[in-house]
């Protein structure tokens, strides 16, 4: 099989920059003579842990087990004792990677230690990646949020990386000569896959900020960052200070690409980065088990509201509850159905980009999928007759069956974040006996909110969308439960607020 990472390999780009994190940095011949003798280290171990720091000690940790054909488990290092527990009895690695200075928790004591020389003396160029690896050999295992039950590991094989990596270098024109910055966690898809082997199988450099910081954000677009990756939260705190911050609209106006991705961007956020830096933000849709499904294209309409058409080679429908197809989006690129942006199905995709299967678990393996072989998202969206894709949120929180509507609470939050009284907003059902379900919204206002605020918003969602659409209850909070990728965790929002 083809290499994941041709630069590295190959050896002609030694000298060219490829990962910096703060004022650490490694060019692709520093991370080759790093990489490989950890690589012959692990060969045989099965699968790793790697402690997933914002570090280069875990971008070298994580293209060592590659280089080595083994699988490598990013752990988060936030996560409580309980939960890593369960993914080590899971995922049975036979060893940890972590930095020299990290201290590890007692669950990971039991464990052979092998502490990452990002600096090692030894060695020249990087050590082939393992021949005998097939493209669905599994790269990685990447554990779900756990939001219905204990965290479930994804296997991700080799070939959904490249399938993915390429196909987003299609839709963006991701090339070698572009730099990216980011400040995401690389326990996840999108810090890792997309923000750290994403540049590495380019040939391109990915300055890692450490922590997010609209000032890191600017330093580097100034100083030759082409590309920005982000969540929804990152880009609402740049849109919160960009009017009064001209030197930040300027460094933003500089990028060549700004995406958005783990969670829908809302549109006010959209306009308010466009007016002030002339650059749209691109979002695109994937999950851990899919990689990347759909992007707008960098050479596509500007949709705000939309992540976009289905990457090559992914093929997309909507399906209904009894599993009859709505609308279809294929690998042509022929769209089949009601593809009239109105009618809501759940997302089911297929291709390349898939993972195989949840470890241990072939029972919730089967069920993920469609006996022709489609994934089942979770996802509720709609489609344009172009492929455009709008999701309206999440089969299990964010789909609302009211008045013999369904309803997706995205499009509900959108029109609420459009409201200048509304700093942060997520929407839910309850069980109504008239309609069946009812509208409520959580709302995060500026100030405190005025006493008629609730009845104001509720009718400024009405002429926005349309009066069934109508929240019928308001509860005002100080903030919203989110997790570490910024979103919002509506099951953890109070059962007994006023």
């Amino acid at each position: 099989m083809s290499p994941l990472f041709p630069a590295l390999v190959s050896g002609d780009c030694a000298a060219r920059p490829a990962l910096r994190f703060g004022e650490r940095s490694l060019t692709y011949g520093e991370l080759a003579a790093a990489s490989a003798p950890l690589a012959e280290r692990i060969r045989d171990s099965g699968r790793v842990a790697v402690w997933a720091t914002p570090t280069l000690e875990t971008a070298v940790g994580v293209v060592a087990a590659l280089l080595a054909g083994v699988p490598a488990v990013p752990l988060n290092p936030k996560s409580g004792e309980s939960e890593l527990g369960h993914i080590l009895s899971d995922s049975r690695p036979s060893v940890v990677l972590a930095g020299t200075a990290d201290e590890l928790p007692d669950p990971l004591r039991e464990l052979e230690r092998i502490d990452v020389d990002v600096h090692h003396p030894g060695g020249g160029t990087a050590l082939p990646e393992a021949p005998e690896a097939p493209e669905d050999a599994a790269a990685l295992v990447v554990y779900t949020s756990g939001t219905t039950g204990p965290p479930k590991g994804a296997v991700i094989p080799r070939r959904a990386i490249a399938a993915t990596l390429d196909a987003l270098a299609d839709a963006w024109q991701w090339t070698g000569e572009d730099v990216l910055v980011h400040g995401l966690p690389l326990f996840h898809v999108h810090g890792l896959i997309l923000g750290i082997l994403g540049p590495l199988r380019r040939g391109g450099a990915v300055r890692h900020l450490g922590r997010f910081s609209a000032e890191g954000v600017a330093r580097e677009l100034n100083d030759g960052a082409t590309m920005m990756f982000g969540v929804p939260t990152m880009y609402h705190r740049l849109a919160e200070v960009l009017d009064g911050d001209v030197e930040l609209a300027k460094a933003l106006g500089r990028a060549r690409l700004l995406v958005s991705g783990s969670a829908a961007l809302p549109v006010h956020d959209h306009e308010r980065i466009t007016a002030a830096t002339g650059r749209r933000v691109i979002e695109r849709y994937g999950m851990t088990e899919t990689l990347m499904n759909t992007s707008v294209r960098v050479d596509g309409e500007p949709r705000p509201g939309t992540v976009g058409v289905p990457l090559p080679g992914v093929g997309l429908r909507l399906v209904e509850e009894d599993g009859s197809t709505i609308a279809a989006y294929g690998t042509d690129g022929a769209p089949t159905g009601f593809c009239d942006g109105e009618s809501v199905g759940e997302i089911q995709v297929r291709g390349p980009n898939l993972f195989t299967e949840y470890l241990n678990r072939p029972d919730a393996t089967a069920a993920a999928f469609t006996e022709d072989g489609w994934f089942r998202t979770g996802d509720m969206a709609v489609l344009d007759a172009d492929g455009y894709v709008r999701i309206v949120g999440r089969k299990a929180t964010d789909l609302i069956k009211s008045g013999g509507y369904k309803i997706g609470a995205g499009e509900i939050e959108n029109a609420l974040l459009e409201h200048p009284a509304v700093r942060e907003a997520a929407v839910t059902g309850e069980p109504d006996e008239d309609l069946g379900e009812r509208i409520v919204a959580w709302v995060v206002p500026e100030g405190a909110p005025d006493p008629a605020l609730g009845s104001e918003l509720s009718d400024h969602v009405a002429r926005r969308l349309a009066p069934h659409k109508r929240p019928r209850v308001v509860h005002f909070l100080e903030s919203l439960p989110r997790n570490d990728m910024g979103k919002i965790l509506k099951r953890a929002l109070p059962k007994d607020a006023e």
